[in-house]
């Protein structure tokens, strides 16, 4: 076993998660042991921890899918990732099924999920598949005024909203909607920007509204100022001012919470498009046929290929998307309290979680 080698394991639902030594050497074939530069906290991993949406992987186990860090040691077949700074997907698809060869990895039945089918990333080593390995350029980062940390977000919270916007299709003159602009949804707003679209950023908490308006988003709007179909005639007040359309809007769900999927779903106009971005065990009621009346359309999101992770990276390198300022590090050893200030709504920004 390492002497140097730890990680913080959930063993229950609710229960403080307790640091273990573990020895992650020496890796298989085609894997890679990483020391971990930093790990992001997630809604997901609340969702583990406190509502007791069940892992695959048995308990005890280390939660955390964004990571980032040093490739230290190379099983066979891997060898050129040595030494190399890397961003670890949050899903890795296998590569080989038909389902990846089609392009379709995001639903690949064979794919990992660190935090979820394997050990996560909240504790100093991971062992991975090398397959799917964002390689980070130093200098680069360097130049950036970046840290490795500080990317370790790009694995969940960056790539995902990238993910949503990708494939819904959005371009130069769209409306976007995001409705939640706090994490994902921050994200979210920065990349709906970037890929040309004009932005209107919905939230229930100004804070996180008052976060957001200088990172993208052309109009900000509290949620709770509006009654009913007061928001969605004020959205359209604004398009008209604006000389977008009044069809085809582009609306992110990312609150991950019933409330916010109910208001994103009223937004509905005819030839929209309704990206499921949040997740959350909670139920809606919601009219289907809205869908075949307005001609719209309504997708999922499960993570992010790894073949689009460069791209992303690219965003945040070129100063297009900003992430220092939405993340804060915090040592890892003050995992349990960093969990119950997040599941308290009390953070200002996405915790990264610094190992010794």
């Amino acid at each position: 076993m390492s002497d140097n080698s730890y990680r913080w394991e959930m063993v229950e639902a609710g229960a403080p998660m307790e640091k273990v030594d573990f020895d992650p050497f020496p890796p298989g074939e085609g894997e890679v042991v990483v020391k971990i530069a930093g790990c992001g906290v997630c809604h997901t991993d609340l969702g583990y921890y406190y509502d007791g949406v069940r892992t695959n992987h048995a308990l005890p186990l280390a939660l955390g899918h964004e990571i980032s860090g040093h490739v230290v040691e190379t099983g066979k077949g891997a060898e050129s990732w040595a030494d190399k700074a890397v961003i670890i997907p949050a899903v890795v698809p296998c590569g080989e099924c038909d389902l990846c060869k089609r392009g379709k990895e995001t639903i690949c039945r064979d794919q990992v999920m660190p935090g979820y089918d394997i050990q996560g990333g909240f504790g100093s080593h991971i062992k991975v598949p090398a397959h799917g390995l964002c390689e980070v350029d130093e200098v680069r980062l360097e130049k950036a005024g970046l840290s490795l940390a500080d990317l370790s977000v790009i694995a969940d919270a960056v790539t995902t909203p990238y993910q949503a916007v990708e494939q819904s299709g959005l371009g130069e003159g769209d409306l976007a909607i995001v409705v939640g602009v706090g994490g994902v949804g921050g994200y979210c707003v920065q990349m709906a920007a970037a890929f040309g679209a004009t932005v209107v950023a919905i939230d229930v908490d100004q804070g996180k509204l008052d976060s957001i308006k200088d990172h993208g988003p052309a109009i900000t709007l509290n949620a709770r100022d509006y009654e009913g179909r007061e928001l969605k005639k004020a959205i359209g007040a604004f398009a008209k001012e604006s000389n977008l359309r009044q069809t085809e809007w582009f609306i992110f769900e990312c609150s991950g919470t019933g409330a916010g999927q109910t208001s994103a779903y009223s937004l509905l106009v005819h030839g929209a498009t309704l990206g499921v971005v949040g997740f959350t065990m909670d139920k809606v009621e919601v009219r289907l046929s809205n869908l075949m009346a307005f001609h719209a359309k309504a997708l999922g999101n499960w993570g992010c290929p790894p073949r689009h992770y460069a791209a992303v990276l690219e965003l945040v390198l070129d100063g297009k998307v900003e992430v220092q300022n939405f993340v804060e590090h915090h040592p890892l050893d003050d995992i349990n309290e960093i969990f119950a200030t997040v599941h308290a709504h009390k953070n200002k920004a996405r915790p990264v979680l610094i190992p010794a």
